[in-house]
């Protein structure tokens, strides 16, 4: 128990948790306020299932620094267990409370693509620690998010590359997006996030 307390402060988990719900809270306004437009169709909520996973993400990746990297490394106890736990708790409670707030068919731009949209992202990013650090995670995932939904069409027509804009009930890229979570959460597990001096 005391140990848990210990790792829940030193990464900063109460606040990291206090900005995922501020994400839901926020995301749920936007779609509603989408949705209320006069010419409104499914395509309406495509912002929101697109950028409120990235913060969530980057939110997610940036609880993964330590200040303690050195101790961490040299520790007796399990950490990949503890490291699959992190990702996993963190990215289930986000995934909830995300799905919660988008309105709409979930087979289009709603519960779905937003699951599957952080789950793909976090995945990205939690690979992204291992090799740049926590902090700096968040830059890879962003820069693929900017340019995939600046360049991409929404619908279903598109490619392995552009699945985090395709609608939620397009299994290409819900597998896309599984195997990101999991190659990135096994990575981590494994490696941990990288040191940052």
């Amino acid at each position: 128990m005391k140990f848990s307390l210990l790792y829940s402060r030193s990464r900063a988990l109460p606040s990291i948790a206090t900005a995922l719900v501020g994400i839901a809270v926020l995301a749920a306004l936007f779609a509603h306020v989408l949705q209320q437009q006069l010419d409104a169709d499914h395509t309406s909520r495509l912002p929101v299932t697109v950028f409120a996973p990235l913060l969530a993400a980057a939110a997610i990746g940036t609880s993964l620094s330590t200040p303690s990297d050195e101790l961490d490394r040299t520790a007796v106890r399990r950490w990949a267990t503890r490291r699959l736990l992190h990702v996993g708790v963190l990215t289930g409670l986000t995934a909830a409370l995300l799905a919660g707030s988008v309105p709409g068919d979930p087979h289009a731009y709603g519960a779905g693509a937003m699951v599957r949209n952080l789950v793909g992202v976090t995945g990205v990013t939690v690979a992204a620690s291992v090799l740049l650090g926590a902090r700096r995670s968040w830059l890879p995932v962003t820069l693929y998010v900017g340019l995939t939904y600046l360049l991409a069409p929404p619908g279903p027509h598109g490619t392995v590359w552009t699945w985090y804009t395709q609608p939620g009930s397009d299994s290409g890229s819900w597998a896309v997006a599984a195997t990101a979570f999991v190659t990135g959460t096994v990575l981590h597990s494994w490696r941990g996030s990288r040191a940052e001096g």
